[in-house]
Order: C-alpha cells, then sequence, then structure tokens
C-alpha cells in the first residue's frame, strides 16, 4: 500500500465519519510522527507535509554536515560529509540536508499498523464527541427511534445512527413502545463504559415533565411564568408549582390553556398522567393548602422545625387528601418539603361517624381494599359489621390479612 493509497482510504473514512479536515491532518501527522519516533527514536528534525485532498504525503529528515571524525556524528540531526555527498556530491561542511523519506522505507507492517491505528483515532474521536454532544444535551427532550425493546430496556437510535439507552425503570409504568415508534424523553445521564459512551434516557424524572412544559407554554419558555419545583409519581400523579413575576399573567391559567388545551398535550405523552399545576406563595399555610387540592382544609398547624404539619379535614374531605393509592398526599408532602399528617376534624359531629375504605390507603394495600369493595364493602363500619369468618368466606383475602385490616380499622376508632 503506497502513501496515496493509504491517505486516501483514511480520508474517505474520515469523511464518513464528519471529522473535519483539520482534525483529520492532525490525527494523520500524529500517527506518522509516531512511525518516525519508533524507527528514528525522535522526530525533532523531521517536517511532515500531508494534501489531504491529492492523497499526497511527503517526508522530510533535516540533517546538518560534519567532518566525518566530529564527535557529533552521532547526534541524531548530524549526518556526515561522506554520508552527505552520497546524497549530493557538491555538499559541504555545515550545510543542511534536506533528504525525502518514503513511506515504504518503514516496511509494509509498520505501514498496515498505521492504517489500522488511524481507523481506530477516528473511533476514539467519534465517541468522545458523542460524549461530549450528549454530556451538553443532560436535562434536555430529544426524539429517538425504538428498535429494540426487551425486558429490562429499550435501544433507541438518533437521527445520526447513535445507540441511546431507556431503561425500564425510566419509563413511564404504562408505556407501551414498539420498534419504529418514535419515543420523547430527556438526557438523564452520560458515562463512560469500557471506552464506550452509554446514553441514558428517561421519561420519569420531574426535568421530563419540566421540560414538556418548556415546549408548550410560551410563558414558560420565555421566563414570565417560573417552575419552582416538579414532583411526580410517573404515569399516576404530578404536582407542579409555578410562579409568575408579572401580575397580568395568571401562571396556572396559562399553563393549562384554554379548556386545558397547552396540558392536554402533556398529560397525553406521559401516559394520562393527572397534572396539578399550583400557584407558589411563600405562604406556608396557603401553600400547604393548595398542595392538597382538590381536599378542602379546615384547619393547619404546622411545626417546620420537626419538619411536620399536622392537617384538619371533613371526614368527607379526608379521601381527597390522600388521594387514590395515597399518590395526592405523599406528592404535597414532597411539594412543600414538610411531612404531612391527616386528620378528621370531628368537631359538631358524630364520633362514630363512619370512614370511606379510601382514607386507609396509606395503610392498607388498594388491591385489598378492591377486594372489600368487590363484595359491597366500603366503609370502615360495613367491614367491621362482618365477623372475620364472614370476611374470610366472601373475599378471597387471607385469614392474617384480614386480621390486619380489621385492627387497623378498629385502632383508627379507638
Amino acid at each position: 500500500m503506497d502513501h496515496s493509497t493509504l491517505i486516501e482510504s483514511f480520508a474517505e473514512f474520515a469523511r464518513h465519519k464528519n471529522v473535519d479536515r483539520p482534525t483529520m491532518i492532525r490525527i494523520l501527522e500524529d500517527v506518522f510522527r509516531t512511525m518516525i519516533r519508533k524507527k528514528y527514536k525522535t522526530d525533532d528534525n523531521f517536517d511532515i507535509i500531508i494534501n489531504a485532498d491529492k492523497g499526497d504525503l511527503e517526508i522530510w529528515r533535516f540533517r546538518e554536515i560534519v567532518d566525518d571524525n566530529s564527535e557529533d556524528i552521532w547526534d541524531y540531526d548530524k549526518i556526515s560529509l561522506s554520508e552527505a555527498r552520497k546524497i549530493e556530491p557538491d555538499f559541504e561542511i555545515g550545510e543542511e540536508v534536506a533528504e525525502e523519506i518514503k513511506l515504504l522505507d518503514f516496511g509494509r507492517r509498520a505501514v498496515m499498523t498505521a492504517r489500522q491505528t488511524l481507523i481506530q483515532k477516528i473511533k476514539d474521536l467519534e465517541k468522545d464527541n458523542l460524549f461530549l454532544k450528549y454530556k451538553d444535551l443532560v436535562g434536555e427532550i430529544i426524539v429517538g427511534e425504538a428498535y429494540q425493546v426487551m425486558q429490562k430496556e429499550m435501544l433507541l437510535i438518533d437521527a445520526e445512527g447513535n445507540e441511546l439507552n431507556l431503561p425500564k425503570m425510566e419509563q413511564i409504568p404504562k408505556d407501551r413502545f414498539r420498534k419504529g415508534d418514535s419515543v420523547r424523553a430527556i438526557v438523564h445521564r452520560v458515562e463512560m463504559v469500557n471506552g464506550n459512551p452509554r446514553i441514558i434516557l428517561s421519561r420519569t424524572s420531574p426535568t421530563f415533565l419540566e421540560r414538556l412544559f418548556e415546549n408548550e407554554v410560551p410563558e414558560v419558555f420565555d421566563g414570565l411564568i417560573t417552575i419552582k419545583k416538579v414532583v411526580r409519581e410517573p404515569g399516576e400523579r404530578a404536582k407542579v408549582s409555578v410562579e409568575s413575576y408579572d401580575d397580568r399573567i395568571d401562571p396556572v391559567g396559562a399553563c393549562v390553556g384554554m379548556k386545558g388545551s397547552r396540558i392536554h398535550s402533556i398529560v397525553r405523552e406521559l401516559q394520562n398522567e393527572n397534572i396539578d399545576v399550583i400557584n407558589y406563595t411563600d405562604n406556608m399555610e396557603l401553600y400547604i393548602s393548595r398542595a392538597l387540592s382538590p381536599a378542602k382544609i379546615t384547619n393547619i398547624k404546622v411545626e417546620e422545625e420537626e419538619g411536620r404539619v399536622s392537617v384538619y379535614l371533613k371526614p368527607d374531605q379526608v379521601s381527597l387528601a390522600i388521594g387514590k393509592g395515597g399518590h395526592n398526599i405523599k406528592l404535597a408532602s414532597k411539594l412543600v418539603g414538610l411531612e404531612i399528617d391527616v386528620f378528621r376534624d370531628l368537631q359538631g359531629e358524630e364520633i362514630e361517624e363512619d370512614v370511606d375504605l379510601e382514607e386507609f390507603a396509606d395503610e392498607i394495600d388498594s388491591w385489598v381494599i378492591d377486594e372489600f369493595k368487590r363484595i359491597g364493602l366500603d366503609t370502615a363500619k360495613s367491614v367491621l359489621a362482618l365477623s372475620k369468618e364472614d370476611l374470610d368466606r366472601r373475599t378471597d383475602l387471607e385469614e392474617e390479612t384480614i386480621e390486619e385490616v380489621l385492627n387497623i380499622i378498629k385502632q383508627e376508632f379507638e
């Protein structure tokens, strides 16, 4: 393989990988200088001239002519007069000899090694560029095409054919993608694994929801409305607190849009995740009250030093505050940064007021509550009205589970 064939094949490979010309020249020169150092111990007195467009390569070695008996004759940048005159008969001591070194002088094996090194350097450069590109995109939405759906992760490809990873734990539980589907997600993190960049995407991150709001709500994108905090139970419920520094702009109304037009597209993207948009305020009691929406609170006792808050509600509002599966109260606690304790306000009401089973969602699993509802028992008193034997006979629940539920309900009334 001569130098023109080597450089042309490398240049074509580099162009295919979108490597710019200066970078390509630098890589070529680095490889050739490595070859020179391996053979001549140094490359200080060598010049390399590369014309990648024409496939031209010139390597020149420069040495000063000294007397045959000189002590400097063994220096890398010196040549004896007798050796110099073999190149050009009229050379004199003190002159400089410029000698062209042919690529074939390095040997066939060295040339083949150089070719492999060139290709490997381009591949390494490509990996580094991919890592840096996606490192700058962390927290931003990208669109990829699903091409392999596996049990623990899904592989996507971007517009340039790069492989992206969407782990199962970063997918919304209701996500059902097939090969060829277009998938939106944020770049969650980028890491190097055995020298290869691994790009991890996420659809469950609160940042994903924040970016969707930026895409759908111009006021958020322009900075007129600020998203203060986002908390999520992916695929189930989310709470977003927003604030506007312009009194003329209603931040909640702007985010929801006319008849919900803006938020509907976000809800669809998140597999019908229920999104509560809340107006942020520095008034903690008011903020807690808004966070527990749609429940109506009768009294609040905030203990910020202990990181807790006691909330009192009418019995019919407790299940609304807790929410399905306890999601509403859990998200409200995360949003305000305090642990929320819910109490029924029984002032002026019967102490033995019946309680909806959904109010026990934070202590009793939802599937257990559903089993009681299946046989027509939807309140605490209706469960206590039956004996343990009757409940065992009518439900598909184990005796230990029934006993545990009865104890929880009895403690609540006590």
